[in-house]
């Protein structure tokens, strides 16, 4: 069996999920009252409690099903951030200039997607390892580029091949929206039908992944 598999957690489910990026960084507190602090990971990991997003006996069925097709734990799948999943700035549809993927060199033909935060030397790049693939718009040079002959995208890896390398200097943009590689962060699902219509929530940790 696959260690991840392609299908999406149902995106109806998603919108109640709260969650989002940890980060890991160790602090050393000196004998003078300074501190050091050393980033254990270079990348955030992202946490969800898709519980929220249950709201009927419908739903409750449909997760335990998901979640019995993943083997619980064993099994990674896509999932759909409410908060972050664009390319674009919130509330704005995406273009093909949203993201730089990087400079052609004319030789260079594959270009990973990517996502960055902030500006400057402080900007935090982001890998994009699960883009939606009707969602993805490419520019080169400032000018949009046709998806098919000229360029293809590897969905489950997020890497854009050209037909063609950009020649150099001109710069290489994409817009896209994307998935979260995540997995169930329990092997026991408990369900309770009498909590349930009493108004108890269930809990149904995830955990991002590097599929």
């Amino acid at each position: 069996m696959a260690s991840f598999s392609e299908e999406r957690f149902p995106a109806r489910l998603a919108l109640g999920t709260s969650g989002g990026p940890e980060r890991r960084t160790e602090i050393v507190r000196l004998s003078t009252g300074f501190e050091t602090r050393n980033q254990r990971q270079a990348h955030a990991l992202r946490r969800y409690d898709a519980g929220g997003g249950v709201r009927s006996l419908e739903d409750l069925a449909a997760v335990l099903a998901f979640f019995e097709a993943r083997r619980g734990r064993l099994v990674g799948f896509r999932f759909r951030d409410p908060f972050d999943h664009s390319s674009a700035a919130w509330g704005r549809a995406t273009t093909p200039f949203d993201q730089p993927l990087g400079t052609g060199d004319g030789v260079r033909r594959d270009f990973a997607l990517a996502k960055t935060y902030g500006t400057g030397a402080e900007a935090y790049r982001r890998p994009i390892e699960k883009p939606r693939a009707p969602s993805l718009r490419l520019g080169v040079g400032g000018a949009p580029v046709a998806l098919g002959g000229s360029a293809t995208l590897d969905a489950a890896r997020g890497i854009v091949r050209f037909a063609v390398p950009p020649a150099a200097g001109q710069a290489v943009t994409a817009g896209f929206e994307f998935d979260v590689p995540v997995r169930f962060d329990i092997d026991h699902l408990s369900i309770s039908l009498a909590a349930f219509e009493a108004g108890e929530i269930p809990t149904i940790p995830l955990v991002e992944i590097r599929p």
